[in-house]
This record gives C-alpha cells, structure tokens and sequence, in this order.
C-alpha cells in the first residue's frame, strides 16, 4: 500500500531579518506569503502535477494499481486558489479509484495534544473540503504525523473512521511485524502500521550515495517488498519526496514510473486504506496515552516537545487556544496557524541525522531562531485576543479551561469558567486564603479582578445558561 502525505506549513517571517523601526504589529504581518507561494509553486511543478501525472498514467498500465494519500486542508486549499488543476488532477484520481484520500487535521496541527473538541472540528473540515473538491468522502484517517495513542484511535472511530493509519514502532510492536492489520484494544478500530524502514529507503537514503545499497532502483526495491513476509506493507511517505526531497536529476522520477510496473511483475498487488478492511486483524495494538508515538525521529512526540524552548511555546499556544474559541471567527483562524506542527518542529534541538532532518525542513535558520521568531508571533496573537475581549467583554464569560487551568480550592471545589464564580463565592469565607488566592487566579488568567468579573457576570446574564 503507497501512501503519500501531502502538507505545506504556513511559514512565518524571521525574527531577525526586521530592524525596530519596521517589527510587525500585527499577527497577520509575521506570516511570509511570498516564501509560501514561491514554494507551493515550484513544489507543485515538481511533485504535485509531475507525479500525479505519473501515478495516473501508471495506473493505465497496471489495472490494480492505486495509492492513498492525507492531504492537510489548508494546502488543499491553497491549491483551490492558486493552482486549481492540481486539485482537478486528484479529484480525476478519485474518481477513478486510483486515489484514496484519507482525512487528517485540517492545518496539519497537534491540535490533539491541545484540546480533543479542537481536533475534532479540524479532522471534520479537512474531511468536508476533501469531499467537496475531490468527489470522495474519507473513509480512513490519520493524525498529524501519524501521531497515535489508543485513545486517538477510538477518538478517530467515533468520527466515522472505520481505518487508522499509525507508525509500526518496534518498541509496541515487540516480536511481531508491522505487515499485517492490527486492532486498537479499546475500541477494536483497524490501524495500519507503517513499515518505516522499506518506507525510509525511498524517503531519507534514496540519494544518499553513501548508503551500501546506493543507488536505489524499482526493480531492486521490488525485489525487497516480495522478500518480505506479511498481508500488507504500508509504505509511507511524503508526497514531496518525487522531486523536491530528491530533485529530478536523483533518479527519482524513473524510480516512481518503474515502481508500480515492477512491483506487478512479481505478483505484487496495490490495496488503498478501505480495502484493508477485507484483512482480518492479527492482534492487538496498544499505545497508551503517555506512550504517545509518531513518525517522526524517535517515534515519540521529541519532535516537536523534546526541549524546554518546544514546551515553554506550546504551553503559551495551548492556554491562548480556550480564549481564541471563546473569541471565534479570525482569532481562531490565526490561532490555528500557529498550531501547524511545522513551528515547533523548526525548535528542535537534536544531534546526528534527526538534526540534518530539521535543519532541512527548516526556513529560519536554527531552533533558537525558530523559538525567537515564534514567540514573537504568540505575543502578538495574544494581543489581538486581548483586544478581541476589550471590544467584546462578554465572550470572557464563554471561556472555559481544561482541568488543570481550573482554579482549584476546597475538595470537590474547583472553578474552570466565570459562570461557576457565583457558587464558588458561597462556599469560600470572605477573609480567607483560598478566597484570596481566587481573586490572584482570577487576576492571572482571566486579567481581571473579582469585582470586574462580577460587573460582567451581571452585564451579560443573556450568555449565560
């Protein structure tokens, strides 16, 4: 089974190529427009047209074949606008059942990591702009680089997915292999687990001529995939690998014209993520919450919360996510943004070939560069939040935080929205310590005192339940 992911972030513009006198005041002047359309073009010419094209005359070829890929909605939507025959070219695959999409976050974002209701939403919209553009409703999901627990997974399910695609991590997987379907142990969805090294072999040493199997060719990788025991092999990559990863002159274009041929001739045949359906499960797959693994680096979250610059951003991304919902429409949005994995993957700080990795993807330079950059943008996103509740008050009453924002007093007393003060005043003493240390609660979070926060309690009676 092919699989190709396909995502593009929206980059921010470097700190440190403004001066004071020309610094952005505004959220949406940190975003680099420019960087972004003059990558999406020349990746579209590379890999998007150049090896859909391909992929669609293989197809003609060899009967069977067929590929899936997870497309990030905000570059699907990018491609709408700004190159609409992409878009026609997927959806001409689609519809004839050469290209299974599979839904994802809609910004490619660690929106599971942040807030589950968050998620959701995402994984709807990029299903719906999936469907609405490309002719198919998912069938299949994934998360943000393949990021997966058992909990992702039944989360996953109960949106109408009866397929997940993760990482086959050796660690989880013990003595078995990855090429067979496995099942999640509390909700029994199907996962298909990625075999990340014949996977690997295209995507990081196809042009690495130092490699001992240097140079690469269909016929060769071919030979591989039949030596391997199994029901299936999920080979995952991104789609960007067909020309921009490794550019033209690496062979990598003749590689993927002769793949799907030579993989044929030796009896080899193509499944999309539903077809894995017909495959009877061989046992369990169990990823714990606090086990959490991806495709990335370790196949943990180390890519993008390995160090303290990484958790101290996603800390301030994560508490400023319950004021832009309260808040809605282009707060949101541009809270949204700066939850694409790309930001805090730029601040890892890792050694050997993880670091070269990075670097790689990376327009800013360094992590220290990246944290810098990002940061800035968080203050000004927080800005623009302040400002939403200064010219709307009453949407503060709307904000609710997670259990460990909540205010927290006597046992059983806790306090995660302005709603639940009036109660909250009735079982603490005036002149006590936890009424005072609810009023600094209330100062820390909300930015308010306790007599502004009864003020617009009784001004805005008509939000409240």
């Amino acid at each position: 089974m092919l699989f190709f992911e396909l995502h593009q972030p929206i980059r921010l513009k470097r700190l440190s190529s403004f001066s004071p006198t020309n610094l952005p005041r505004r959220f949406a002047e940190t975003i680099d427009h420019e960087a972004d359309r003059r990558i999406l073009a020349r990746v579209v010419e590379r890999t998007y047209r150049t090896a859909t094209r391909m992929l669609l005359e293989a197809a003609k070829e060899v009967p069977d074949f067929k590929f899936t890929t997870s497309i990030a909605g905000s570059l699907l939507r990018d491609l709408k606008e700004l190159h609409p025959d992409v878009v026609e070219l997927l959806a001409n695959a689609a519809s004839k059942e050469v290209l299974e999409p599979v839904a994802q976050t809609f910004y490619h974002s660690l929106a599971w990591l942040v807030d589950k209701e968050e998620f959701s939403e995402q994984v709807k919209a990029q299903a719906e702009l999936v469907e609405e553009l490309l002719g198919v409703k998912p069938k299949a999901a994934e998360n943000t680089e393949f990021i997966y627990n058992n909990d992702i997974g039944c989360s996953l399910q109960s949106l109408g997915f009866n397929v997940v695609l993760t990482e086959g991590v050796d660690w989880v997987l013990g003595w078995r292999s990855p090429n067979y379907v496995y099942q999640n142990p509390l909700c029994g969805v199907r996962l298909l687990l990625r075999n990340y090294r014949l996977s690997d072999d295209i995507g990081f040493r196809f042009g690495d001529k130092a490699w001992d199997q240097y140079p690469l060719t269909a016929d060769k990788y071919a030979e591989w995939v039949k030596a391997t025991p199994g029901d299936l092999m999920l080979i995952a990559i991104d789609y960007e690998t067909f020309g921009e990863h490794h550019w033209p002159e690496s062979g990598i274009y003749e590689f993927l014209r002769w793949l799907p041929k030579e993989l044929s001739r030796r009896g080899i045949g193509f499944l999309s993520a539903s077809d894995a359906l017909s495959l009877s499960p061989k046992g369990l797959y169990d990823v714990p919450p606090w086990a959490t693994i991806s495709w990335a680096d370790q196949r943990d979250l180390s890519a993008w919360l390995g160090n303290q610059m990484q958790r101290e951003a996603f800390n301030v991304l994560r508490r400023y996510y319950y004021f832009a919902k309260a808040l809605g429409g282009e707060v949101l949005d541009k809270w949204r943004v700066l939850s694409i994995s790309d930001h805090l993957y730029y601040m890892a700080t890792k050694h050997g070939p993880e670091e070269a990795v990075h670097a790689y993807f990376s327009h800013l330079g360094s992590p220290y560069e990246a944290f810098l950059t990002y940061s800035y943008a968080l203050y000004l996103l927080g800005l623009e939040i302040r400002e939403g509740f200064e010219k709307e008050p009453c949407k503060l009453v709307e904000v609710r935080l997670p259990e460990d924002l909540c205010f927290h007093g006597s046992p059983g007393s806790r306090i995660c929205c302005l709603r639940e003060l009036p109660r909250a005043l009735e079982e603490l003493p005036r002149e006590s310590d936890q009424r005072r240390w609810l009023e600094t609660w209330l100062r820390d979070v909300f930015g308010i005192d306790l007599e502004r926060a009864l003020e617009l309690l009784s001004a805005c009676r008509d939000r409240l339940p």
